[in-house]
């Protein structure tokens, strides 16, 4: 198991109601770290959760307005989207950018008994521990240089 996948295992593990905790590469989409306790959560399943968060934080609907502040601020486009938490009927999703590497977020999926305040402090403290785990740049297969 990578220092990633036990990173996201910790998590997974002290958020009462956590179902899955992964790191995303959020250039090639691919997961990096990923730990979860749901029999049905197959390689595939997680894939696609994987490329949904991509598009939510770099989508093409996403850089387009994104392009358009930029536009009207008069200053260079950047990515702007940070956090996003969407619920379904019987989950809540945490998605955050880790703050020292944006090229990668963190996405924590509880069922809807989690609370809200401890999901959002858990994937905080866990981008703490990620960000040095992930150390260097990524390569082109989204596996950290150094530190991983």
């Amino acid at each position: 198991m990578s220092r990633l996948d036990k990173a996201m295992r910790s998590v997974v593990d002290n958020v009462d109601g956590a179902l899955a905790c992964a790191v995303v590469d959020l250039g090639s989409g691919e997961l990096l770290g990923v730990a979860h306790d749901v029999p049905y959560f197959t390689q595939e399943y997680l894939d696609a959760v994987a490329a949904a968060s991509v598009q939510m934080f770099r989508g093409a609907t996403v850089t387009h307005v994104e392009d358009l502040i930029a536009e009207r601020r008069d200053v260079p486009p950047e990515h702007l989207v940070e956090e996003v938490q969407m619920t379904t009927r019987r989950t809540i999703h945490f998605l955050m950018t880790l703050p020292e590497r944006p090229d990668a977020a963190i996405v924590l999926v509880a069922d809807r008994r989690s609370n809200v305040g401890i999901g959002w402090a858990a994937i905080r403290r866990a981008a703490a521990d990620v960000g040095p785990i992930l150390g260097g740049d990524l390569d082109d297969a989204g596996v950290p240089h150094a530190g991983g």
